[in-house]
């Protein structure tokens, strides 16, 4: 028999990601008199879509991602996506400065570390693409220390590992940026609700929220304890939705009138992670290329330096997969139970205009693990199928949103959705969603909580000194912020 009683706060966070951290830390800050509360249905923190893992990890700041920077019909390369998504990176980095800096969290190198950003690709074609899209970017302040090169010397000195056994004859370009970085960010996540937890706020494991209800003016938020199976209802009138692909459901069993119509398409990943520690110590970069036709964005294949729990490791993929779950430890009904009448139409609308995506993920779940090691020697042709293991990656639930022309698109970012009245909302979608968390954060606390912003603006600025101006219009600013936050969080610079 189970036990039920009833709560209340200011705010209830949904899920112990990345996104529920960074905002539970900017309320503290905020609004330090708060009773926020964090409910998260695994033991750990994290350790979903926020895990090292799970997660791209890179620290994306569009570096080097090539999805990013789209060749137009005519051949010119816009450059507007990427800048967009560095300054969003920079704001995250800020505020991860200023928590350093006010001793918030503590040695910044438990979860960000310096790694050089690259670009990698083979064939005229491809190589006129690179050097084009590093004049499209060099320019901006924010990119101004990226190279370019089409030599393979300098490809040696810059990524042994992909030089090494590479016919000297084949056309190669790649750019590098030293501004690079790799973050861990399940372990960021862990450090920042540490702090909000000494500074007052609930942080409970091993809590699903299973159904969300209007009392009154307040959400009530209903969690079952997976150890106990009690039921507690928290009552808020300010609920965030961090679920990871499990936003969606959630935000359906809200009843909003905003949620209507979207859907989510599931896609899950594998790596290839090196046991060679001697094949480890020789790499140091991340270094991308670009996706297969069909690819989803966080598919695009990466030779990927990492520092997971402080340890550095490697890692080759991600290989899409597919399962119905919405979370890496999900159920296998989630797909079907997200179908309702509102977007049924437009989620069967997709598919059509996807069938390449299809038949990409098609081939991935065919591929057999000596084809994905194949796919490996394209980016380090010197690699060994005996110094490799494959490990499971995240799941990623991607949005589909409903459109009045097309009747739904398949979308391959993140969404904020929010009530009319500002009193819930959810972050659905992926990719760059981590990396971006601070900005997305401060989108949500502008929609939802906009009498507030102006009382808030001081504080703000202390954290994001840069919030609300534009760092790649402003030379000396974004080289003077680039530097202040590289040296409060132990960066190269």
């Amino acid at each position: 028999m189970t036990h039920l009683d009833v709560s209340r706060a200011d705010a209830v966070l949904i899920g112990g990601g990345i996104a529920s951290a960074t905002l539970a830390a900017m309320l503290t800050e905020l609004e330090p008199d708060w009773n926020v509360v964090v409910l998260e249905r695994l033991d750990q923190l994290g350790a979903e879509s926020s895990d090292a893992w799970n997660n791209a990890g890179t620290g994306h700041s569009a570096l080097c991602e090539l999805n990013y920077t789209p060749q137009d019909v005519d051949g010119s390369v816009s450059p507007a996506k990427a800048i967009s998504i560095n300054e969003q990176f920079q704001v995250s980095r800020q505020f991860w400065a200023h928590l350093v800096e006010n001793d918030r969290i503590g040695d910044p190198s438990s979860f960000i570390h310096t790694v050089p950003h690259m670009s990698f690709v083979h064939g005229l074609e491809n190589a006129d693409y690179l050097r084009r899209r590093h004049e499209a970017l060099v320019a901006n302040p924010l990119f101004d220390r990226m190279e370019f090169t089409t030599e393979h010397a300098q490809l040696a000195a810059w990524a042994p590992l992909v030089s090494d056994g590479r016919p000297v004859t084949e056309s190669i370009a790649a750019t590098r940026s030293p501004d690079g970085t790799d973050v861990d960010f399940g372990s960021l996540t862990r450090e920042m609700l540490a702090f909000a937890e000494r500074a007052g706020t609930t942080v409970k494991t091993s809590t699903e929220v299973v159904d969300l209800r209007r009392m009154g003016s307040d959400w009530g938020v209903m969690a079952r304890s997976t150890s106990s199976g009690d039921m507690h209802v928290v009552r808020a009138p300010f609920v965030f939705v961090g679920a990871g692909g499990y936003a969606l459901p959630l935000l359906q069993r809200s009843g909003i009138e905003e949620i209507r119509g979207f859907g989510g398409f599931p896609i899950s990943g594998q790596w290839l992670r090196c046991t060679n520690p001697e094949v480890i110590a020789r790499h140091d970069a991340k270094v991308y290329g670009k996706a297969a036709v069909g690819a989803p964005p966080m598919s695009v294949p990466h030779l990927d330096t990492r520092y997971v729990n402080g340890e550095r490791s490697l890692l080759f993929g991600p290989y899409a997969g597919w399962t119905p779950k919405f979370l890496k430890t999900g159920r296998w009904t989630d797909l079907l139970q997200s179908v309702k009448p509102s977007n049924v139409t437009h989620m069967m609308a997709v598919a059509p205009p996807n069938l390449d995506l299809m038949v990409y993920l098609g081939s991935q779940l065919a591929a057999t693990r000596h084809q994905r090691f194949t796919a490996l020697l394209e980016y380090m042709p010197s690699a060994e199928e005996s110094d490799w293991e494959q490990i499971t990656a995240g799941q990623r639930v991607q949005v589909i949103a409903p459109d009045k022309t097309k009747h739904g698109v398949l979308q391959f970012g993140t969404q904020l959705i929010t009530a009319a009245d500002g009193s819930i909302g959810g972050m659905l979608g992926a990719s760059p969603g981590a990396s971006t968390a601070t900005s997305i954060m401060l989108r949500l606390l502008e929609k939802m909580l906009p009498e507030r912003i102006e009382r808030w603006r001081p504080q703000i600025t202390q954290m994001v000194p840069s919030w609300g101006t534009d760092l790649s219009a402003d030379r000396e600013l974004a080289h003077r912020t680039l530097e202040h936050t590289a040296a409060a969080l132990g960066l190269e610079h």
